[in-house]
């Protein structure tokens, strides 16, 4: 009799392993192909208006040699009540007894001495910064606030229809204020007091104003003084 042994049977071939190597492969690949499409982005964005930019708390306009500085504060407002501090790396700004509106670090030095700040209309601030680097734009105003693309900035321009009317009022404001400044005219302001000074002598003609020393003011902002 012949025995029989499970032994004697050769055992079965291995199994395949299953073909998840080409679903993972199909995974990855769609995976790889999401950031291609997030990095590709335009630059068609327009130049700054300006030469400047727009944060929540000021908006600013620039030149190589000057940036100027517009700061909104509630209507009625005096320049009493107004502090303004800078030297030639740091700028505070705000109003007495409230939070600084504008606290920090500039984004390059100034020339303190020839900076100053004004009142406009009882609710704006108005400040004037001269770079020490005159050859340069400016990204920001203050180190850690929203940067602009200096490479779009364009000597002049133009594209003051893409802003609110508020704003752009206020930027054309500047921008002409830096044009007088730089052939050594008035500013608005300054024509603006000479105007109120005028009404003042035609609604005082008893006073005598040959001799008076006229100070249109300067870091102090505000109307000016003129003693007699």
């Amino acid at each position: 009799q012949q025995v029989v042994s499970w032994q004697s049977f050769p055992s079965p071939p291995p199994a395949p392993a299953p073909a998840a190597s080409s679903v993972s492969k199909e995974v990855d690949m769609d995976a790889q192909e999401v950031p291609t499409e997030e990095v590709k982005e335009d630059d068609d964005s327009p130049p700054p208006a300006g030469n400047g930019g727009k944060t929540d708390r000021y908006v600013w306009t620039q030149t190589l040699q000057l940036l100027e500085v517009s700061v909104a504060v509630p209507p009625g407002t005096k320049s009493r009540e107004v502090t303004v501090e800078f030297d030639s790396e740091k700028m505070k700004v705000g109003l007495k007894g409230k939070p600084l509106i504008i606290n920090g670090q500039l984004h390059a030095r100034i020339k303190p001495d020839d900076s100053m700040w004004t009142l406009v209309d009882n609710k704006t601030i108005q400040i004037t910064l001269e770079k020490y680097d005159q050859m340069r734009w400016w990204t920001c105003v203050m180190k850690g606030d929203p940067e602009i693309d200096t490479k779009k900035i364009v000597p002049e321009n133009s594209k003051l229809t893409d802003l609110d009317s508020d704003t752009r009022s206020t930027v054309e404001k500047m921008m002409f204020d830096q044009r007088q400044k730089a052939m050594g005219l008035p500013t608005s302001d300054q024509l603006k007091q000479a105007e109120l000074l005028e009404k003042f002598k035609a609604a005082h003609p008893e006073l005598d104003f040959s001799k008076a020393k006229i100070n249109w003011g300067g870091a102090g902002g505000g109307m000016g003084n003129f003693g007699m």
